[in-house]
């Protein structure tokens, strides 16, 4: 069997190594003649190996519509002879004999490209002793918190990279191992409101929809810290922070819920909503008190938990035990937040209608007296319906001020 193929037309190419001068050139003829290793071959030459030798040879391009004996289909020759296994391998055998060998100056050049997998092999070892795990961070973020010799800003910075650390479950709770969670509890009582501001923000984040860290912060006295904080003369970021710690540390725990009414957390969230410059603290404490009426209502009446296990009925009756609705109208809730309708804001007037909804039941003779509301929310409806019409004049069918519209319409049906 014979392979054939054409050297391609155009220049021959000649490695940077080698002098042309110095290769033999092979002088190709009409007839096939054998080619020695080494040998230059001129540019469109008829080449072929020959199967059973191992050999390569070579002759001039037949002229156009000659057709060589034997008929050709591609570049096999179909017509010559079977082969066996046996002399296949041994016309391999010759053509690996053929081949080009490296010289020692190839291999070294050839060496030179690449790192040997020894060194490489240290250098991937030397990369994973460097490689910190969030475990050995949150420790050497500790240890820089604590050092004596940090500075303020040192240790502000230590914390704000321990908060993005704690967002996550397993590192918020190996926080608690190292010994984390109490350090930043402690900082709360700290005299610089900046440590204050961001141990709360710490808190807050690593107590985020994790049951084991609200547990352990109960324990450690994060709730009354939060309470003092809030209760006291502090800066508004200090006092942001810690609503929001305060309000992770509530959601879906009723434990803390129960806790929070018995300290006195009702007169703590009133302070501030009477108090003058926090707006933006009236809409959270608002949202949080919402927050707290919907998630009770939900699992006593429809079940918050997927799949009850043996741990549904303790919830059931922990929430059972959270008083909150009646203590809302005990402390005056009822008269409270209607004053956030007045807002420009439809965002807050969004969460006030929520929560007035919410509050219906306690609240509802209280409502019905109230010739203010009642005016507040009829400007409200005139105003939604024509901000709702322009939302369908536009094809949104179910837009944002059709659903506000929504939530009045609801309030003023529930008051008639």
């Amino acid at each position: 069997m014979v392979v054939e193929g054409s050297e391609p037309d155009g220049e021959a190419q000649v490695s940077d190594d080698e002098d042309p001068e110095d290769l033999e050139v092979f002088q190709p003829t009409d007839q096939w003649q054998e080619l020695r290793p080494g040998q230059a071959v001129p540019a469109g030459s008829h080449v072929r190996l020959d199967l059973q030798t191992g050999k390569r040879e070579a002759k001039l391009q037949d002229s156009p519509g000659e057709e060589e004996e034997g008929g050709r289909q591609g570049t096999v020759n179909t017509e010559s002879q079977t082969f066996t296994a046996q002399e296949l391998k041994k016309a391999l055998k010759h053509f690996k004999e053929a081949a080009v060998v490296p010289t020692d100056e190839e291999k070294e050049a050839l060496s030179a490209q690449f790192r040997p997998l020894d060194e490489l092999k240290r250098d991937m070892e030397v990369l994973g002793m460097m490689m910190e795990t969030d475990f050995q961070i949150m420790s050497r973020l500790l240890q820089q918190f604590n050092s004596s010799a940090a500075s303020l800003e040192e240790r502000v910075s230590a914390l704000r990279e321990l908060e993005y650390l704690v967002h996550q479950v397993d590192n918020a709770q190996d926080f608690i191992t190292i010994g984390g969670l109490q350090l930043v509890i402690g900082t709360l009582n700290s005299s610089e409101a900046v440590l204050q501001e961001h141990a709360a923000l710490v808190l807050g984040s690593a107590l985020s929809s994790n049951p084991v860290v609200q547990v352990e912060s109960v324990e450690g006295g994060a709730l009354q810290k939060l309470l003092l904080l809030l209760a006291t003369e502090q800066p508004l970021p200090v006092k942001k922070k810690a609503l929001f710690a305060m309000a992770s540390l509530l959601r879906h725990f009723p434990f803390a819920q129960q806790r929070f009414l018995k300290l006195g957390g009702l007169q703590v969230l009133e302070a501030l909503f009477l108090s003058s410059g926090g707006a933006s603290l009236r809409v959270r404490a608002v949202t949080l008190l919402y927050d707290m009426i919907v998630e009770k209502e939900l699992i006593l009446q429809h079940g918050l938990d997927p799949v009850p296990d043996a741990s549904h009925e303790a919830r059931l009756r922990q929430y059972s035990q959270v008083s909150l609705l009646p203590q809302l109208a005990e402390r005056g809730w009822c008269g409270l937040v209607p004053e956030l309708l007045a807002s420009p804001e439809h965002d807050v007037r969004e969460k006030a209608l929520r929560a007035l909804l919410a509050m219906m039941p306690p609240c509802r003779e209280l409502y019905r007296g109230d010739r203010a509301l009642a005016g507040a929310l009829s400007l409200l409806q005139e105003q939604y319906q024509g901000l709702a019409e322009s939302e369908r004049g536009f094809g949104d069918e179910d837009g944002y001020f059709g659903e506000l519209l929504g939530l009045v319409e609801s309030m003023l049906g529930k008051l008639r």
